[in-house]
């Protein structure tokens, strides 16, 4: 086990505040101080998942915390992965692997259990580093939860962390928020909390001081970091609340610059692994916006200034239930009148599936639906197994001739009725990992990350040029580059955070 007070807990006063952006960003200044740093957080309610080099699966958040402390995505950071499927009932993916559909009921007992394989994944983890940066769920002041706790303060207890409270000025009432936290904690809970970050500031710092005064004076803790608003930073999100709610780089429109690429990605209830489009946000000739089912592709896009050339289907953890949402709101048939318009469909894994004829289901892995029809756009058929696929994997784009690097993760095994695929996996070319049309402008594959290529985003990005008469560009025009950015915000985060304060708090010295 690692000594007393080696460890900091980010927690937050809710959930999209910042938790898992402040934890990146420490991870990465203690790396560059001289530490040996790795994250930690016991439980994860997120959509966004990540496959390791093993073939296991854990949080996308904790893997991009694993890339800032340079080291490889490990299921210890993440033993209890939790993704809901449906309103009622969720997968619990249980160091790595995937247990069956459980309700929060039978997911609350069975919590006991589960106590120790966190323990024991904190214990491997602290033996091993200097440093483990412990991050939340939510808030610690979810008073109906903490009799069940295992992620905050629980946590905090459990590694002996100081607790560093990230509150989210942008969205307003932060000190009411930060106080309000302390106040409906026990007060031995109350007590680990040893200072405030205010994070997404904008506008001028001295109108803020007098709050930052006030608050020490409440409390009497310090604010030991005021954050700005950071734009464009494309790091991967740990759940769709910033997607939802639209406060996501992604409805950035670009202000400048000739735009010949308009992409819409489709809202699902159930919408996973959205951040496989992040890279597109980087394109200086493309841009995003995000639609819902009732948009119909057609009048109140085009009002906006925003008719599609392209639509993307992103992955689904209910394909059955995300397709009956789509066939309520017609959707299925807006889709169709859109491809004969000539606008280009793609579909990524769930949403792959979605774009065949047919997706089953008889082990209800995802819903009580045994088989529902799909839009029929490309002539494929799924089936879900009970065992999931999970592996990273290389595919070579038939098209193209480009090989693009991603992973895996579903349950569905998909076959093709007609025609051929579009990607295949390499060295070998017998397994397809994707299909295509047959004027290329359906496809769809199982790869997650295909985007992150940037060979391949800028070959497709001149696709839909072509089609509109529009010269291609041929050469990459940026990179997607998560490690630059990482640097990026942890240097912003290292000038705004009073790092001696933080470093006293876990009983440690940069300057070793």
């Amino acid at each position: 086990m690692i000594q007393r007070n080696k460890s900091l807990m980010i927690q937050g006063t809710g959930a999209n505040v910042g938790k898992s952006i402040m934890t990146t960003a420490l991870c990465r200044i203690f790396l560059e101080d001289g530490l040996r740093v790795a994250p930690f957080k016991a439980q994860n309610m997120a959509l966004n998942a990540y496959v390791t080099r093993d073939g296991l699966e854990m949080s996308r958040a904790q893997a991009l915390q694993a890339a800032a402390c340079r080291l490889e995505p490990d299921v210890r950071m993440n033993p209890i992965l939790i993704k809901p499927t449906t309103d009622h009932a969720s997968q619990v993916i249980v160091m790595g692997k995937a247990m069956p559909l459980l309700t929060w009921a039978e997911y609350t007992e069975l919590k006991p259990t589960l106590r120790p394989i966190v323990q024991e994944a904190y214990a491997s983890l602290a033996s091993e580093y200097d440093v483990i940066l412990l991050e939340g769920a939510g808030s610690p002041a979810e008073i109906n939860l903490m009799e069940h706790d295992i992620v905050n303060m629980a946590a905090a207890e459990m590694a002996d962390a100081p607790v560093l409270l990230v509150g989210d000025i942008d969205a307003g009432g932060v000190f009411a928020s930060l106080v309000g936290t302390l106040a409906l904690l026990p007060q031995e809970r109350a007590d680990r909390i040893k200072g405030f970050i205010l994070n997404k500031f904008r506008g001028d710092h001295a109108i803020l001081a007098p709050g930052l005064d006030k608050i020490k004076e409440i409390t009497g803790r310090p604010v030991v970091g005021v954050i700005p608003y950071l734009e464009g930073l494309l790091l991967p999100e740990e759940d769709s609340v910033g997607f939802k709610t639209g406060r996501t780089p992604l409805f950035k429109k670009k202000e400048t610059g000739e735009v010949s690429c308009r992409i819409a990605i489709l809202d699902l209830p159930k919408v996973s692994n959205f951040t496989d489009f992040d890279p597109l946000c980087v394109e200086p000739d493309v841009e995003i916006a995000i639609i819902r089912p009732w948009d119909l592709l057609g009048d109140p896009l085009k009002k906006n200034g925003l008719a599609p050339d392209v639509v993307i289907l992103p992955g689904s953890k209910n394909v059955a239930g995300d397709l009956q949402h789509l066939r309520v709101h017609r959707f299925d048939r807006a889709l169709h009148d859109f491809v004969s318009g000539g606008g280009w469909v793609v579909g990524i894994c769930g949403g792959l599936q979605m774009l065949g004829d047919s997706v089953e289901d008889p082990h209800g892995i995802e819903s009580e639906r045994p088989w529902v029809p799909g839009l029929g756009l490309l002539k494929l058929k799924t089936v879900l197994k009970r065992e999931k696929i999970l592996r990273p994997v290389a595919a070579l784009h038939l098209i193209s001739g480009l090989t693009v690097r991603g992973f895996e993760m579903h349950h569905g095994r998909t076959e093709a009725n007609s025609g051929r695929p579009s990607f295949v996996e390499e060295p070998s070319g017998a397994i397809p990992l994707g299909w295509a049309n047959e004027s290329g402008q359906v496809w769809g594959t199982y790869l997650h990350g295909v985007f992150d290529d940037d060979a391949f985003r800028r070959w497709f990005i001149d696709q839909v040029r072509e089609k509109k008469g529009l010269p291609p560009l041929k050469k990459i025009q940026v990179t997607y580059d998560v490690e630059a950015m990482i640097q990026r915000l942890a240097g912003v985060v290292r000038k705004k955070l009073d790092l001696r304060a933080v470093y006293r708090m876990i009983g440690l010295s940069p300057w070793r």
